[in-house]
């Protein structure tokens, strides 16, 4: 069945843009550590993030959301274009080749097929809860996995680079903008909501001065529920105020830390 799929990519490739590719960070949260789902070709024992070809009858954003829906199963997940890639020297590497597509296909795959000329990728990052996630590996994939950020697995091509850009970018814009929204249970407490933004920013955060400059942003509500997580402790849960989360995604907010 496989080779069949990667045989009906070939035929049919002719629908894609040939320079043009959109590579997609998909990040998610999960027991304090900040993850990215990655997939794995076939017969490699290299890592990329999930990406693919742009249909020609598609924008960008279009195939950004596209294959982000096809890895997780999820629509109205938070997209940022962050930046683009593009070197002679970046569709290089020693493992993909016309002989390994060729073996992949049972079709012949010339060495000088766009797949391996100079492409320029379109770089953004996803967020999404960890928990609605439901994986699901591509075509030409032989699995799809959630990674944690600081412990990755060998990465194909510029990948590396592209998730450390893309790491860049959300620690730059969650300190703007209010997307810890997209990573959280739609309840969470103030230790749950500040462990997620020291995971982000990679550094220790005042929990008091956290927590101040949060409230007096006024995106979270405080729920009359509590969170039961020992015999004494029984902290307030929170939740986003979806109106003022809107209204900080265009205007921004007073988050710098």
């Amino acid at each position: 069945m496989i080779q069949e799929e990667v045989l009906d990519f070939f035929k049919n490739s002719d629908s894609y843009l040939h320079n043009v590719s959109v590579d997609n960070v998909i990040f998610g949260y999960h027991e304090k550590e900040l993850k990215v789902l990655l997939q794995q070709p076939f017969s490699l024992d290299k890592w990329t993030v999930t990406g693919g070809y742009i249909m020609k009858t598609e924008s960008i954003e279009e195939a950004a959301v596209r294959i982000a829906f096809a890895r997780t199963g999820l629509r109205d997940l938070f997209f940022e274009q962050f930046r683009s890639f593009g070197t002679p020297q970046r569709s290089v590497d020693s493992g993909f080749s016309a002989a390994h597509l060729t073996a992949l296909s049972g079709m012949e795959v010339p060495a000088n097929s766009w797949i391996f000329e100079y492409f320029v990728s379109v770089g953004f990052y996803t967020l999404t809860e960890f928990s609605k996630v439901e994986i699901r590996k591509g075509d030409l994939e032989a699995a799809c996995q959630w990674w944690p950020i600081n412990d990755l697995p060998p990465m194909m091509f510029d990948h590396k680079d592209i998730i450390a850009a893309a790491l860049k970018a959300l620690r730059l814009h969650i300190a703007h903008y209010p997307i810890g929204y997209e990573l959280l249970s739609e309840k969470f407490t103030l230790p749950e909501i500040h462990s997620l933004y020291e995971t982000i920013l990679g550094k220790s955060l005042d929990d008091r001065n956290f927590t101040k400059r949060l409230l007096a942003t006024g995106i979270i509500i405080k729920l009359n529920e509590t969170k039961k997580i020992g015999a004494h402790r029984s902290p307030f849960l929170y939740k986003f105020d979806k109106e003022k989360y809107a209204e900080g995604l265009k205007s921004g907010v007073e988050l710098a830390f």
